[in-house]
This record gives structure tokens, sequence and C-alpha cells, in this order.
């Protein structure tokens, strides 16, 4: 779409007629500006005579052009919408031995606990458009997969690509909330939360989950829990070889951790209890609806002003030509 930026400037256009009009025009006397070039050629007395008919329409558009150039005429693009300013989440993902127990129905058929996490996280994920999303990983210790990002497709990949046993056999609940508090603490004060995932109880790790606790109390981040497991486990684990570890999770630390953020703990015993959960979270945490757009502008104003200046370069070389014949 085209505009002026000032458009109220073309009111100076009848200005040289005013001028004109109030202004008398004098003769060529001692009263009139010598310039010496203008004399050589007589163009001071072609000036007078252009003064005393009138403005000419050559004059009225050199004005046009540039009064035109001063209201900056602009050509504005079609709207680009912005990203919303939505949340930090941070998600933590547990990868330890007892996420292979395949007591998850899924599709018909029963899979280990990270397939069916993958599965259904992906989708929230997705579905995140405007928040900025990170992935933590755990097992013996933690580590950042993916720093707070908005291109979604690439924490959903990276989280695709996760395998068991990729930071050792155990659950590092501490280190991994820990992280996740470190990696907000540089970040806005609002809107910081983390989603840790959990099939366990704390059994490695650094940081115990109880100053991971306090540190996320103290930074004002919001965590919710998740603890992941059937109530009856099928007894197949590659990694525990057949130990029943759904009876591990540690509940009372999940509930706490959840409780003294501001957070909900949650509890996936299969894939639909996991969906409801993600969409209870969406819930509680809808992304912003207040969309922003902004629109690129392109400025205008060289080219009336770069073809006013032709003009007048023509016009001054067209008149000393002509002197130039006569006086030859």
């Amino acid at each position: 779409m085209f505009e002026f930026s000032w458009p109220w400037l073309f009111v100076l256009l009848p200005l040289p007629w005013l001028l004109r009009l109030f202004k008398p025009v004098h003769s060529e006397g001692n009263t009139r500006l010598r310039i010496p070039s203008f004399a050589k050629h007589n163009l001071g007395a072609q000036v007078v005579q252009q003064q005393a008919r009138g403005i000419s329409i050559f004059e009225w558009l050199v004005w046009l052009l540039l009064v035109t150039a001063l209201a900056n005429p602009t050509w504005l693009d079609e709207p680009i919408t912005l990203p919303n300013e939505g949340r930090d989440i941070m998600l933590a993902v547990d990868l330890s031995g007892s996420m292979t127990e395949q007591d998850m129905a899924y599709q018909g058929q029963y899979v280990d606990r990270l397939t069916m996490v993958k599965a259904v996280l992906s989708d929230f994920i997705e579905q995140r458009q405007g928040d900025r999303l990170g992935l933590i990983l755990f097992g013996d210790t933690a580590f950042l997969q993916t720093p707070l990002t908005r291109d979604v497709k690439t924490v959903s990949q990276m989280l695709s690509e996760a395998q068991i046993g990729l930071v050792g056999r155990a659950t590092a609940i501490g280190d991994a909330l820990g992280l996740s508090v470190k990696r907000f603490a540089s970040k806005d004060e609002s809107n910081r939360i983390v989603v840790l995932l959990t099939d366990g109880q704390n059994t490695a790790g650094n940081l115990d989950p109880e100053e991971a606790l306090l540190l996320a109390r103290e930074e004002g981040i919001k965590v919710y829990t998740i603890g992941v497991g059937s109530d009856n486990p099928r007894g197949f684990s590659l990694f525990n070889m057949g130990g029943m570890s759904g009876g591990s999770l540690d509940e009372t630390l999940l509930k706490r951790i959840a409780e003294q953020t501001g957070g909900l703990y949650f509890r996936a015993k299969d894939v639909a209890g996991l969906q409801q959960i993600y969409q209870e979270l969406d819930k509680l945490e809808p992304i912003s609806a207040d969309e922003q757009t902004f629109r690129p502008q392109s400025a205008l104003f060289y080219f009336p002003l770069l073809i006013a200046l032709t003009l007048i370069g023509l016009r001054v070389m067209f008149i000393s030509a002509k002197a130039l014949r006569q006086e030859a």
C-alpha cells in the first residue's frame, strides 16, 4: 500500500503562486543580484522575463516533485505477524533405565514409557506456537539438549532422537530441576515454567532435590511435575531386566515440588492420561492470544527528489546551450 508520512505538506503547493502574487516583479536594475556566469550568457534577463510571464508548467512540475519528496512517500508491504510474547517452558525428561518398561498401551500395543512420552509430548510441543521451549534430558546427570527457542520443530526433533541410557541409567531429579532453574536465571521473572517428567525417584546427581526446590522457589519458577508409569507394570524393562520399577515413583517429592512452586502434580498411568495432562497444561498456561503485526516500509522520497534535480539540471543545460548558440 502507498501512503505519505506527512501528507499535510501538500498545503505548500500554492506557495510559489502566493509569493508571486504578493511580491512585485523587479526590473533588471541594480536591485537584481548579478552573477558573472549568468550575465555572460544573458541568463539573468531570461529569468526576469520568465518571472514576468509567471510560473511556468516546468516550474510547477519541479515544485510538485519537491513537495512530494518532502511528504515522504512510503510503500507499506503486507503485514507480518510477529511471535507472541509467550512463555518460557523448560521440559525436563527422564531417560533413566526404568523408562524402557513396556507398560503403556499405545495404538493397540504395549510400548515403553519413553516411546509413549515422545509421541504425546511432541504434539504438545508443536502446539506451543508463540512460546519458547527448551529441552533437558537427565539420567545419572542432567544436560541441556536444546536451549530456549521458538523453533518448536527443533525441540520436537531433539526429543525424538533421545535414547534410553544416553546419560546413564539412574535418575538425577535434583540436577534436572537445578539446571532448569539455572537456564532461567537471566530471564524475565514472569512466565517461567518447568515441566518435569519422571518415572522414578532421585538416585543420582550432585544437587539434592530439596535444594533445587529451594532455588526454584527463590527464582519464582513454576514447576509442573508428571509421574509416569502404570499401576500394574508388566515387568519387562531392558535395563532393569524384569524389575518392577513402577512402584519406585516418588510421588511425595513430585507433589511437594509442584505445590511449593505454584505448579501442579499429575500422574500419567496411560496414554490417555498423559494426553489429558497436556490438555490441562494448555488450560493452565494458555498461549498468549494477543497477536502483533509489523508492516515493512520502503521510503520512496528519493524518486521524486532525483527526478526534480534531474529536470533542474537539464533545464540549466538547455538554457546555457541556447544562450551559447545565440551568442555564436
